[in-house]
């Protein structure tokens, strides 16, 4: 017996603790989408102590079964059933309070502001991840385990995050404001491995949710129509105002800033020799600026409540970024003061709004490595700045 103690003390799992799996105690962030599920199924197979934490943020009966939001109703009975199939502790957190104060009415205020918020980020830095992260820590859980798609890995005892093997997949923009205690309690088993493999294994373990679609629309908004839910929560931001062009001439009316969004080129209804888009969104002054395509390039970004996962000498050379998580990525130099930071795209960049992150990246003998990111608050090009 004293032989075999002495084995578990040091050996490692495949989490990368020092304990044998059924002595490790995990919690998975189940959504009921068939990673999460996945992630599941794999911890139990390996032998863990499993607990699957399902978290209700949102509720419309009228949308969630149409839909394709996450954490909506259908989900949680999905969740539930699955950790049933697998025999697994399965726990229902309410946080719809703390969704609505902290995701929803951020985004409708950055929307009314005349921003292009993105609340899944929002979602992971609090109610998911803060939130759920102290629950799994009382819980005296090892670690707390997700679906997203991303790879961990550990060197000299510090995690750091990686983008996705699969890079069609990869979300590790909207995890850029991890903390670093957060990070060395994360695990991710679906960064190295293809969305169609995780599929595969879904089927193996006689998921019900294998062939369940991936969510597409963000779980409060149903169908992408972001102008309902602020109509529902802020009626009175829908104001009439003017549409001028890049020299401050009137040429039209919208009907409400919270219509547009930079970049845009549908519904600005005026007629024009070359194609408008919007250029920039005056909040204050209720106007929506328009001119040619080529006045949407970018060159620099001022950046706020910036978390940074890299040490400051990587910020020396030029770095990537990316401004959405589908883009590219694109070269920039990078100078930070306190919790801000001024971003110099070195090439330029179309179509960037107030409200969206700008991530950083470095690139090492492992691949795309997360620095971390900032909020963009400020953008400037040669035609005007916003």
């Amino acid at each position: 017996m004293l032989n075999i103690y002495i084995i578990y003390q040091f050996m490692i799992n495949s989490l990368g603790i020092k304990k044998s799996p059924k002595d490790t105690k995990v919690v998975v962030a189940m959504s009921g989408g068939v990673d999460s599920s996945v992630v599941a199924g794999l911890m139990k197979e390996e032998g863990y102590d499993v607990t699957g934490i399902t978290l209700k943020l949102y509720d419309d009966s009228k949308t969630s079964k149409e839909g394709r939001q996450c954490c909506a109703g259908q989900d949680i009975l999905d969740a539930k059933r699955v950790s049933e199939h697998l025999n697994i502790n399965h726990k229902i957190l309410f946080y719809q309070k703390k969704f609505k104060e902290e995701v929803i009415d951020s985004f409708i205020d950055s929307y009314v502001a005349g921003e292009t918020p993105i609340p899944c980020v929002q979602c992971n830095q609090t109610v998911k991840f803060r939130d759920l992260f102290k629950y799994a820590k009382d819980l005296n859980a090892d670690a707390l385990v997700t679906g997203h798609y991303v790879t961990r890995i550990q060197n000299n005892g510090t995690a750091s995050m990686y983008r996705a093997k699969d890079a069609n997949r990869d979300q590790s923009y909207f995890l850029f404001s991890t903390t670093q205690e957060q990070l060395d309690y994360l695990r991710f088993p679906l960064g190295e491995i293809e969305k169609e493999e995780t599929r595969i294994i879904a089927n193996k373990l006689s998921l019900n949710v294998a062939d369940k679609p991936d969510s597409q629309d963000i779980c409060f908004v149903p169908n992408g129509d972001y102008s309902s839910v602020i109509k529902k929560f802020r009626p009175e931001s829908f104001k009439a105002g003017d549409i001028l062009d890049l020299s401050g001439k009137k040429i039209g009316e919208h009907e409400g800033i919270i219509n547009y969004t930079i970049g845009q080129r549908k519904g600005i209804k005026i007629s024009n020799t070359d194609p408008l888009y919007v250029v920039n969104i005056d909040s204050e002054k209720n106007t929506i600026i328009v001119g040619p395509k080529n006045s949407l390039i970018i060159q620099n970004l001022q950046l706020r409540d910036l978390n940074l996962l890299g040490s400051q000498k990587e910020f020396d050379k030029v770095i990537f970024i990316k401004v959405r998580s589908t883009g590219k990525l694109l070269k920039a130099k990078i100078k930070i003061k306190d919790k801000l930071a001024n971003v110099e795209i070195i090439d330029g960049e179309a179509g960037i709004s107030p409200g969206q992150a700008c991530v950083f990246y470095s690139k090492d003998e492992y691949g795309d490595k997360l620095l971390g990111g900032g909020w963009i608050y400020k953008s400037a090009n040669k035609n005007l700045s916003t």
